[in-house]
């Protein structure tokens, strides 16, 4: 079940995450982007890369909260509540 629960949290961020970084470097360059108002040695794929991977543990913390606040498998003995974990 925790494979399974982990599945459900990565897979759509996993999604969500390639559609924020799309429409993000759709709107900035990596070549304009300023960090502590200096330029970043790393190439436009590096910072792809670091920008996808930052908003995917962005995106897989806003899922994990989902996943947290759903109702459990074992509310009590007679009724039991039929969530997903």
């Amino acid at each position: 079940m925790k494979y399974r629960l982990f599945i459900w949290i990565m897979w759509p961020s996993f999604l969500v995450s390639i559609l924020a970084e799309g429409l993000l470097f759709s709107i900035v360059h990596p070549a304009e982007l300023l960090f502590f108002g200096h330029h970043p040695n790393i190439s436009d794929e590096g910072i792809y890369t670091i920008g996808f991977f930052i908003i995917w543990i962005f995106c897989s913390f806003s899922s994990a909260l989902t996943a947290y606040i759903l109702p459990g498998i074992h509310v009590d003995a007679q009724n039991s509540d039929k969530g997903l974990i």
